[in-house]
């Protein structure tokens, strides 16, 4: 399949009062030209900080990517000016950001909100502009648009600013679109229509998505795979059957065990503990201190990337042969 992103080695790092914060450490995946792919983990594990180093969104200072490359269709979008960049946002790549009413302008009426893009980067006239804002509003589900378009940010409840959001982002027709837990906010109902509003408009016009989420209720309606991070690292990737039925990291079996099922008994199974300080990360495996099955090495050594299947790969010292037979032992006494 093509290609349309690679991250290689990407490092992002923040210099505050008390020291650097190693944010985003050495993360390594591509995307494939109209797939979905998945990016998880828990709060803190820097997962917006790489979609915004891809936007190259980063806050300098205190944010600076230090290494890596991001490349966009074969260009690397690290060593390209701001001015260039500001050709790419919107035009090739566009976001949604968290929370929609802070990602809208408050003053600014919907329609010029919507159609500001198209002036900037296609050049349209405001009928024609106007004229391509109805019909994403029509595509993204907002009823009544030609009034609605008149109307600001608080005159929507939170799911329609969603849809507004969404909207913009897809308006000038990118490439890649990324989308930063853009359910989180949301009741479960309207949740479940930006789900399917995601894929009618995959379906429609062939984006790939990368989708930033904690929660893997929604990675399972729309995900084709997924990229589970830890502390600044993508520690296992795979298609979404790989992971939610053959997981290898422990870490990626705690998340899947901590989201509660209508078939479960009894409590949930929170994953113990806390993430590392990435002030001063450690040498080993990031999750060492929390995983029930580490090892003295753990503790010392990053794990090599260990290929499962063509689709899959893991980094853990649990996929080493010697490591795998003592395993057995301890589960056998």
């Amino acid at each position: 399949m093509e290609k349309i992103l690679e991250v290689k080695n990407l490092h992002v790092t923040f210099t505050t009062y008390g020291g650097t914060v190693q944010a985003v450490r050495g993360v390594d995946f591509h995307l494939n030209k109209g797939e979905t792919l998945a990016i998880v983990g828990e709060s803190g594990c820097g997962k917006s900080v790489t979609s915004n180093a891809i936007m190259r969104l980063i806050p300098n200072p205190p944010g600076k990517i230090t290494a890596g490359e991001i490349k966009f269709k074969g260009k690397d979008l690290t060593k390209i000016s701001e001015k260039q960049m500001r050709t790419v946002r919107g035009v090739d790549i566009s976001m949604i950001f968290q929370d929609p009413m802070t990602a809208l302008n408050p003053t600014l009426t919907i329609g010029t909100q919507l159609t500001e893009g198209l002036k900037q980067h296609r050049k349209l006239s405001d009928n024609k502009a106007k004229k391509r804002a109805l019909e994403m509003m029509e595509l993204v589900g907002i009823p009544n648009p030609v009034e609605r378009m008149k109307q600001y940010p608080h005159q929507f409840s939170g799911g329609m600013r969603q849809r507004i959001v969404i909207a913009i982002a897809l308006i000038c027709e990118p490439e890649l679109l990324i989308a930063d837990e853009p359910t989180t906010a949301l009741d479960v109902t309207i949740q479940a229509q930006i789900l399917e509003l995601f894929e009618k408009i995959q379906e429609v016009t062939g984006v790939s998505i990368i989708l930033i989420t904690h929660d893997l209720g929604v990675v399972a309606k729309i995900a084709d795979r997924i990229a589970v991070m830890y502390a600044g690292k993508i520690i296992e990737t795979g298609t979404k059957r790989d992971i939610f039925y053959n997981p290898e990291h422990p870490y990626t079996k705690g998340l899947l065990n901590s989201v509660p099922r209508l078939d479960m008994k009894g409590k949930l199974k929170p994953i113990d503990g806390t993430p590392p300080d990435l002030f001063s990360p450690p040498k080993g495996c990031p999750f060492t201190a929390r995983c029930p099955f580490a090892m003295e090495v753990c503790n010392k050594v990053y794990p090599e990337s260990t290929t499962i299947s063509d689709s899959h790969t893991v980094d853990c010292w649990l996929q080493d042969e010697r490591a795998k037979k003592l395993l057995a032992n301890m589960v056998t006494n």
